[in-house]
């Protein structure tokens, strides 16, 4: 039996790591033996059948927080700490590749946005003398001056974020020199790392199969959804649909229509109205239409929701087009519309809002909807997997 380590960012709000989740069950499910090691950071909110050990690194205090961080910027403190505390827990739990029993992993899999704890998992996989499979969702570089980052928001730590951003970069990319095989999300973040590991595979996120499928459900409201966290450069993007929306709604098309509501835009962040990471899927499937908010200064930033949206068969808006690969993919999946021009965005809304008056429900089949599910994605890092295990 081959067996996993995985280790990760902790998997709790608001992202949860469904895409490491499920790949972990998979594994579980073809006879892999899985352990997954991450931050202690609060109780663990999902059911798992495998071993989930969780590492403590804060005591919760800011002061504490605060010079770990600093020394982490100085040290690696982060890392080097992370690592010696995993592999001392698996000495507890006869993991030791020297143990009587011989019992150790087979391959050390990384999966995160960060480089915390990525460079923890080099040096178990290091000690272990073992393979580096690094999963990789973001990259500094994917967004101009690191602006989905909340604390780019604050004026006083942007010293600190630029000096920190310099050493993690450099502190990643040694690592990804170093891995195996390195997956990422995008085709933007594969050329991007292959300049550092030509073994770099495209994986996209994809959606749960098991939560996000298409099911027609009526509903009394006309909803423009939006879910996800919404960061200061997404905003005059929301507030041009809030405004065909105002618009729409004073106009004939709704006040004349036989079947008279008013077009709603329904936002839910972490921060303000969320949703249960359960209950996601039936908050698309409710939707009229999925919002998703992008840019034309981001780089391969192809949003779970967007995936999810396709598996639920939503007519997706994208605002602005991105002119690059989101924007690829909605035309070549024929998933919705992606633009930032005031009258293709509002006839796109009418368009779908006579739909909605038809049926009470719309529909959107898209060519991606297979081919891009979860089980789909896991098989894919399965093969890889059996590559360098061979």
């Amino acid at each position: 039996m081959k067996r996993l380590l995985i280790v990760s960012d902790p998997p709790v709000a608001p992202g949860y790591l469904p895409r490491l989740r499920y790949l972990c069950e998979y594994l579980v499910r073809k006879g892999y033996d899985v352990t997954w090691v991450t931050e202690e950071r609060g109780d663990i909110p999902f059911d798992h059948t495998y071993p989930l050990i969780t590492i403590p690194m804060y005591s919760g205090s800011k002061c504490d927080w605060f010079f770990k961080s600093v020394w982490t910027l100085l040290t690696d403190w982060y890392n080097r700490a992370f690592a010696k505390k995993c592999l001392q827990s698996f000495n507890r739990q006869s993991f030791n590749r020297q143990s009587s029993n011989r019992q150790s992993f087979d391959l050390v899999l990384c999966s995160t946005f960060n480089e915390v704890p990525l460079g923890a998992a080099k040096r178990i996989a290091d000690q272990l003398n073992v393979p580096l499979f690094c999963d990789i969702r973001d990259l500094d570089e994917q967004v101009d001056n690191s602006r989905y980052q909340y604390h780019h928001q604050s004026g006083w730590l942007m010293p600190f974020r630029r000096i920190y951003r310099a050493v993690h970069i450099r502190r990643r990319n040694k690592v990804l020199r170093a891995a195996t095989v390195v997956t990422t999300v995008s085709a933007w973040h594969r050329e991007f790392i292959r300049t550092l590991n030509p073994n770099t595979i495209t994986m996209f996120n994809g959606y749960d199969e098991k939560q996000f499928y298409p099911k027609d459900i009526p509903t009394d409201t006309f909803r423009i959804t939006y879910i996800g966290s919404l960061f200061d450069w997404q905003k005059p993007a929301l507030n041009k649909v809030q405004t065909i929306i105002d618009e729409l709604n004073k106009s004939k098309i709704v006040q004349s229509s036989i079947v008279q509501s008013s077009i709603v835009l329904d936002v839910h962040t972490p921060q303000n109205n969320p949703i249960p990471y359960t209950e996601i899927g039936d908050a698309i499937r409710r939707s009229s239409i999925m919002l998703v908010l992008t840019d034309t200064h981001t780089h391969g930033m192809l949003t779970t929701k967007f995936f999810e949206a396709l598996g639920c068969q939503k007519p997706i808006l994208c605002v602005p087009s991105d002119q690059g690969e989101l924007a690829e993919l909605m035309d070549w999946s024929h998933a919705g519309l992606d633009s930032d021009d005031f009258e293709q965005i509002k006839a796109f809304i009418i368009d779908r809002y006579k739909e909605w008056q038809t049926k009470g429900f719309t529909r959107q089949s898209n060519l991606l909807w297979e081919i891009l599910s979860r089980e789909a994605q896991s098989e894919e890092i399965e093969k890889l997997i059996n590559i360098y295990l061979s």
